[in-house]
C-alpha cells in the first residue's frame, strides 16, 4: 500500500503539467520569394500646399507688421542677425534696452517676405512689450 503523501504527490503531478508552458513546433522555413518588391514612392506634393503665415497685429506694431526687409533695416538699422531658412526669414535688431525678433513670410506664392510676427525679451531672455522694444529699438 502507497502512502498518503505519496497519493497525494501524483495526484498534482497532472494539475502541475497543466501550468507547464507548451512547446511549440518549429515551423519549415519559407522559401525565399524571387518577385521583386515594386519600389515605393512619395505622394505627390500638391501644388496648394502653400500656407500663408498668420498675421502679428496690435497697437504699436503698425509700422513693422507688413513692413518688406528694406523697410525694417531703414527703421532698425542693420540687422545683428538675418537667417532664411526655406522662404522664411528671420531678422533680429538689438537695441540698448531688448532684442527684437521679426519674422517675414510670404503671404503668398513667389511674393516678396513681410514682416508677419515679432518677437521681443531682455538680453537676459525675459519677455518684454513687443510696442515698446519695437519704439525703443527704432533709429532716432
Amino acid at each position: 500500500m502507497m502512502p498518503r503523501n505519496l497519493i497525494a504527490a501524483l495526484a498534482l503531478v497532472p494539475a502541475l503539467a497543466a501550468c507547464a508552458p507548451s512547446v511549440k513546433q518549429a515551423r519549415p522555413a519559407r522559401p525565399a520569394t524571387t518577385q521583386p518588391i515594386p519600389p515605393q514612392q512619395a505622394p505627390a506634393t500638391p501644388a496648394t500646399s502653400f500656407r500663408s503665415a498668420r498675421v502679428m497685429s496690435g497697437p504699436g506694431l503698425e509700422g513693422v507688421i507688413g513692413a518688406d526687409a528694406d523697410a525694417l533695416i531703414r527703421q532698425f538699422g542693420t540687422p545683428r542677425l538675418d537667417v532664411w531658412e526655406a522662404d522664411a526669414r528671420k531678422m533680429q535688431f538689438a537695441g540698448t534696452r531688448c532684442i527684437l525678433d521679426v519674422f517675414l513670410y510670404p503671404q503668398r506664392p513667389g511674393a516678396t517676405e513681410t514682416a508677419t510676427w515679432i518677437e521681443a525679451r531682455r538680453s537676459d531672455g525675459q519677455d518684454v512689450d513687443r510696442a515698446a522694444c519695437v519704439a525703443a529699438t527704432k533709429r532716432r
